[in-house]
């Protein structure tokens, strides 16, 4: 639940501040109001396309089994893993200019073609936060409590909207740059969480060698079984008795994420 609420969270709060930039944005140039019922209509084509996603993915599980099915699931993972990342660094080279960006959307679809390409600029901005919304909980409902990652999202969207109007309002000195920058932070342990789970059924299947197996044995510290040490798991990728494999590709993980932090650093 607590992964759920968190990965919701932080993508719905991009999506609302992106969408308060769009509105603040025609409510200083369109005096029709067509533009914001444009708005409106792309935000929720965006949510339409984003759900459209997750059909997707269901439909495609449904439709496979045995061996076929851990390949999907196991690449839905990496996938989910790599946008996470990827999305970490845009935003951490991008950031500062997504407002000027937008509005040079913004501008460019309203010269162009009108209303609708507002709508459009609309749509594909949420429709990308929603889309990796969605993977992201596919990943995450791997193997979870369905009901969990339910309440969590729920509640996840609700701080979401919360926070996006505290931050509208100034309440409370909110820093909404240092809290993207600490999310940013937990989503990178996130990912690579997501990474060691989807290690988990090449290793199982003998696809991949273990190599050692395990390297060491803290279960006795923190087990990965119980309940404590399986939030853990879920949250950070730990494990108990890890394969070198496994701590192969955490390794290999945190070492394109340091590099890449360095390269977008500029």
């Amino acid at each position: 639940m607590a992964n759920a609420f968190f990965v919701v969270w932080r993508e719905s709060l991009e999506a609302f501040l992106i969408a308060g930039i769009l509105f603040a944005w025609l409510k200083a140039n369109d005096d029709s109001g067509a533009g914001r019922r444009a708005l409106f209509a792309g935000l929720g084509a965006g949510v339409l396309l984003a759900l459209a996603l997750g059909w997707a993915l269901l439909t495609a599980q449904d439709e496979l089994t045995g061996e076929a099915l851990d390949i999907f699931q196991t690449a839905t993972l990496i996938v989910a893993a790599a946008l996470i990342t990827q999305m970490v660094l845009w935003m951490r080279r991008h950031g500062r200019q997504i407002k000027a960006r937008l509005h040079a959307d913004l501008t460019t679809a309203a010269a162009r073609s009108g209303y609708l390409g507002v709508a459009i600029v609309a749509a594909l901005a949420v429709a990308r936060e929603g889309a990796e919304t969605v993977i992201f909980l596919y990943g995450l409902a791997q193997g979870g409590d369905l009901s969990a990652l339910i309440g969590g999202s729920l509640a996840g969207f609700i701080a979401a909207a919360a926070t996006a109007w505290l931050a509208a309002k100034s309440l409370a000195r909110l820093n909404i740059g240092l809290l993207l920058r600490l999310s940013a932070i937990l989503l990178l342990i996130l990912a690579s969480a997501l990474l060691m789970s989807a290690s988990d059924p090449p290793i199982r299947a003998d696809w991949v060698p273990t190599l050692i197996d395990p390297v060491w044995d803290s279960s006795a510290l923190i087990d990965d079984g119980t309940t404590g040490g399986k939030l853990l798991a879920d949250f950070t990728g730990y494990r108990a008795r890890p394969a070198l494999s496994t701590l192969l590709v955490w390794l290999g993980y945190w070492t394109l994420v340091i590099v890449g932090y360095r390269r977008t650093g500029a």
